[in-house]
């Protein structure tokens, strides 16, 4: 065992000792040592209860002959922090909970792993930690929050908060109303009941095989979650007792470059949030995997629109994907689809995968499905059998919503790198959009000019100088976008940034613009009254400026540097890399 480094000769005295002080007994010794890393925080709704979880892991750990150590790792509330200076270290946290994992786990040589996470940033950086230690490891999520209901029947999530914002701001609800919104959005604990970033990151666990099946949709606090719980304990402990097992399950032998693919398959299929590319370029960076932007529109290219969830125009939660079938359930409808695959881009898939390869499709279907998982057998094993039980909640390939993904990758001469759209929760009429740059060079200047009428039906917000190293830390823009969508301008009025958005974000909204505005990209030099041209059929953004006129306002570009007071947030700005790479911190200054 891993472990034995800190617990077997005479050498390991002093280590014994001290570990006979948190309880340990001789038989102990000879049992394997479990990490379980655990997100519990109390200000986080979808993370409250999780000291409760770990207890239930635990306990069910040691009843099947191992031993548990839990620590903790750090975590924000996106919601919470948005639209001030906290959102600053949103991003950056995941950083810090992926060194806190390498740190606890190869500090003390533990054996396996057991990680729950819930919301936001930390199921990435968890993974990220993960992948660095490279030991067996389940991931086993708190569960969605259920969604709110108003007494007239109004379904409620986050988003419908964040909206209603807007909507009393403009005079189109009056305070009772924005009371009760308040009082009745987030209903119970959980990570926010629709396809946000949280029950994103959460479903492409399971479609990455490193969690059970409902992990990314079992309602938090229930029962079916709790079996949950122990059955993952059960697992990661059958594994850790087997050298042989515990070989063939490291954690790099399940999170590959075909589970990478798989993941993006399922975000396309269920319009998850913009978030997730954000944070699967950074997966897939620390896996040492070669996934480029690109790679991304092919997969679009072949996998249906099946699942349209909140906010993507939508009253489905993630309750009603788990009673329809679940993830499981999407995942086998996909992969009947015929794709449309060149004979180049194929492979065996009895062939060697090799993680240095970007564009490689799987042979006859969407999905890899001799990708193995965490339970032992493939995921194409594992989805044999899954059923749709409602079709009108997940749909079946021929009446899609779409035959393309929810998610699409623009480029143009704004976007070199590329940006990042949600299309799946963009209007018809949005799609092909030419309008007049409404320029601000910060979130808080956004929102100002926003609520205070600047913005007018036609127009193109601008929200720059808030990128991975420009913010620094990336903000999410879910209250310029919700204060839009509230004065009832959804539909009339785009917002690009090289910021980033809240899973919840609906409309005509396009992020992680790379190259960012810090580094010297376009968006810098966009001007009040210029017209940018979006396209999704073209899967296009354009600034139409002539070229010189661009040139003359490079050479007299200077690029706005905000006061960061923050030491953590300093060398972030210093280290980090643009949304393109992933927003991940360099290990090298050249």
């Amino acid at each position: 065992m891993r472990s034995d480094i800190i617990k077997k000769g005479y050498q390991r005295t002093p280590h014994r000792s001290l570990l006979r002080a948190t309880g340990l007994q001789d038989s102990d010794f000879d049992k394997p040592f479990i990490g379980v890393a655990n997100s519990y925080i109390d200000i986080i709704p979808g993370h409250f209860f999780l000291n409760h979880y770990a207890q239930i892991i635990k306990e069910e750990i040691r009843k099947v002959g191992g031993v548990p150590f839990e620590f903790n790792t750090i975590g924000v509330d996106d919601g919470i922090a948005m639209g001030h200076s906290g959102m600053l270290y949103s991003l950056p946290s995941r950083e810090l909970i992926a060194d806190s994992i390498e740190t606890v786990m190869n500090a003390h040589a533990l054996d396996a792993m057991i990680c729950i996470p819930n919301c936001d940033k930390i199921v990435p950086g968890m993974l990220m930690g993960a992948l660095r230690v490279n030991v067996p490891t389940i991931f086993v999520s708190g569960g969605p929050m259920l969604a709110g209901k108003l007494e007239d029947g109004t379904i409620l999530d986050l988003n419908s908060a964040f909206e209603a914002v807007g909507a009393f701001a403009n005079g189109k609800i009056d305070e009772k109303r924005l009371y009760e919104i308040e009082c009745k959005a987030c209903p119970s604990g959980g990570s926010c009941s629709g396809m946000f970033t949280a029950n994103s990151m959460n479903t492409l666990c399971e479609a990455m095989g490193v969690a059970l099946e409902g992990n990314g949709t079992i309602p938090a606090l229930t029962k079916e979650r709790e079996e949950l719980l122990r059955k993952a304990a059960r697992r990661i402990v059958e594994i850790a007792l087997d050298s042989t097992l515990s070989e063939k399950f490291k954690f790099r032998n399940i999170l590959n470059a075909k589970a990478v693919h798989n993941a993006f398959v399922v975000d396309m299929a269920m319009g998850g949030s913009t978030n997730t590319i954000l944070h699967m370029l950074a997966i897939a960076k620390e896996a040492e995997i070669d996934f480029g932007l690109q790679s991304i529109n092919q997969i679009a290219q072949n996998v249906a629109h099946i699942a349209k969830i909140a906010p993507a125009l939508s009253t489905i939660h993630m309750e009603d994907i788990n009673k329809a079938g679940g993830v499981n359930a999407v995942m086998n409808e996909i992969a009947k689809r015929n794709v449309n695959l060149t004979q180049d881009t194929r492979i065996s898939e009895s062939q060697d995968f090799k993680n240095t390869i970007s564009h490689t499709m799987p042979k006859d279907s969407i999905l890899f499905l001799d990708a193995l998982t965490i339970t032992g057998e493939t995921l194409g094993e594992r989805i044999k059998n899954a059923k749709i039980t409602d079709s009108n909640i997940i749909r079946h390939n021929q009446n899609a919503y779409s035959p393309v993904g929810g998610l699409k990758i623009l480029y143009g001469n704004l976007a070199l790198e590329g940006a990042v759209l949600k299309v799946a929760a963009m209007a018809e009429s949005m799609k092909e959009f030419q309008g007049i740059a409404v320029c601000f060079n910060s979130q808080e200047e956004a929102i100002k000019g926003i609520a205070g009428g600047k913005v007018k039906a036609g127009n193109v917000v601008v929200i720059r100088y808030e990128g991975p190293k420009g913010g620094p830390g990336m903000q999410e823009m879910l209250s310029p976008t919700s204060l839009i969508m509230g004065m009832g301008l959804g539909e009339s009025v785009a917002l690009i940034t090289d910021g980033r958005f809240s899973g919840a974000t609906r409309g005509g909204c396009i992020g992680h613009i790379s190259p960012e505005a810090a580094e010297g990209g376009l968006i810098a030099l966009v001007e009040d009254g210029d017209k940018i041209a979006i396209s999704v059929s073209k899967g296009s953004l354009e600034l139409l400026v002539d070229s010189q006129t661009l040139k003359s306002r490079k050479n007299k570009w200077n690029p706005i540097k905000k006061e960061i007071k923050s030491k953590w947030l300093k060398r972030y700005a210093l280290l980090v890399s643009n949304a393109a790479n992933g927003a991940v911190l360099k290990t090298e200054i050249l």
